[in-house]
């Protein structure tokens, strides 16, 4: 089908960011590939080509980046997210262990433990800013403490990871000066774990053997954990941040499906994966094509950028019914928030334990509140959607 003329996504506009859903609703509609010559991508909307194309890593790469304006303009060593396999794998192995499910159920009390250090003050208030006084800080601080990053400094990192996403209107890329102060101040803690390792992750990665192709194996440099400690952080905190975020402002305008988690918290984490579903924290990841395609009767060239929206995904008619109603009981036997395949969330199982812990203590203190949208503010990226700030009152 032609691709309307009058139909635009831009993922750098802050106006369409601010509710992105109807124009995704007519990418699915009616350019299930679409077409953006301004910043040279091509785009999939609908669940089952976002699907399929995560599943199919040997077509859709991420070794040029997986952030479309950071495609080919990033220095070796890069994330992990930016790498194919082997590579890829062999990373993912190195650090998967410290995210089995035995040591993040270990986690459980130490979650909500900081959960609870924030909420309590709070009881008797007339209400705070739920993703600056909490969603955003109970992530950073987890993942901070499993690191060993000592607890006066993760403000400061929280503030260096949300820079490094975060776009002003117009520009494409992150103030240069921001990865080298958080670079610089992690190596100082690097450098101190090689002379004295302690019980902590940051440890765990300096004493990890990665194997290379040839079979021999060698212990990481510093660049590359520097590299591992970043991503860490920022896909943590962020992810969760968001989804915090979300939480408040939809079960706000959702006082019903709130008041059945109250009655009922055994749908609490089924409702974390419909809020998942419904608003995405981390809508977009970019691939790159490996071969020519064609979809929807649409030929994509070898090498063209391709942006999978799973934003628009968890909105699909043809996957969910009725999807723009949330439905803490609708039964979700999958989505694409955290990812598919080989590049499916490593930190998922962490991200769901921050959020239902954090929604069973909000509830079991605040049962019912109201936003303040006039002084709410929203985080601007490209590939991060959601509040950086977010007022309630009880």
């Amino acid at each position: 089908m032609p691709q309307p003329p009058d139909l635009i996504y831009d993922p750098y506009d802050y106006a369409l960011d601010a509710n992105p859903h109807p124009v995704w609703r007519r990418l699915r509609n009616e350019a299930p590939c679409y077409r953006n010559d301004r910043y040279d991508f091509w785009a999939l909307s609908r669940f089952a080509d976002v699907l399929g194309a995560s599943l199919d890593h040997e077509t859709f790469r991420s070794g040029r980046g997986t952030v479309l304006e950071l495609i080919d303009k990033l220095n070796e060593p890069t994330p992990m997210i930016f790498k194919d396999p082997p590579e890829h794998t062999r990373l993912r192995k190195l650090v998967s262990r410290a995210f089995s499910p035995r040591r993040i159920a270990e986690l459980e009390e130490r979650v909500r433990d900081i959960a609870r250090s924030y909420l309590e003050p709070r009881v008797g208030s007339g209400g705070f800013d739920y993703v600056a006084d909490f969603g955003a800080r109970l992530p950073v601080m987890v993942i901070s403490s499993m690191l060993g990053i000592p607890e006066e400094d993760r403000e400061q990192i929280r503030l260096w990871t949300d820079a490094t996403l975060h776009r002003e209107p117009g520009e494409t890329l992150p103030e240069p000066g921001v990865l080298r102060d958080l670079f610089g101040y992690l190596a100082r803690y690097v450098a101190e774990r090689r002379k004295a390792p302690r019980d902590d992750m940051m440890s765990d990665l300096l004493e990890a053997e990665i194997q290379e192709p040839d079979g021999a194996t060698r212990r990481l440099t510093d660049v590359e954990i520097l590299t591992f400690i970043s991503l860490l952080s920022a896909a943590g905190n962020e992810t969760v941040a968001r989804l915090l975020g979300w939480a408040a402002t939809t079960l706000a305008h959702c006082p019903d499906e709130r008041r059945k988690l109250v009655k009922r918290p055994g749908l609490i984490p089924g409702a974390v994966e419909e809020l998942l579903r419904y608003e995405a924290p981390s809508p977009v990841q970019a691939r790159t094509l490996s071969r020519p395609l064609v979809l929807h009767e649409v030929a994509i060239p070898e090498g063209a950028v391709v942006l999978l929206v799973t934003g628009s995904a968890g909105r699909d008619e043809r996957e969910y019914p009725d999807p723009d109603r949330f439905d803490v009981e609708r039964p979700i036997e999958r989505h694409v928030s955290l990812g598919f395949g080989i590049h499916f969330c490593l930190g998922a199982s962490l991200a769901r334990l921050e959020g239902r812990v954090a929604l069973e203590e909000t509830l079991a203190r605040f049962p019912e509140w109201e936003v303040d949208l006039a002084n709410a503010e929203m985080v601007h990226t490209s590939t991060v959607r959601g509040w950086e700030r977010m007022p309630i009152r009880f």
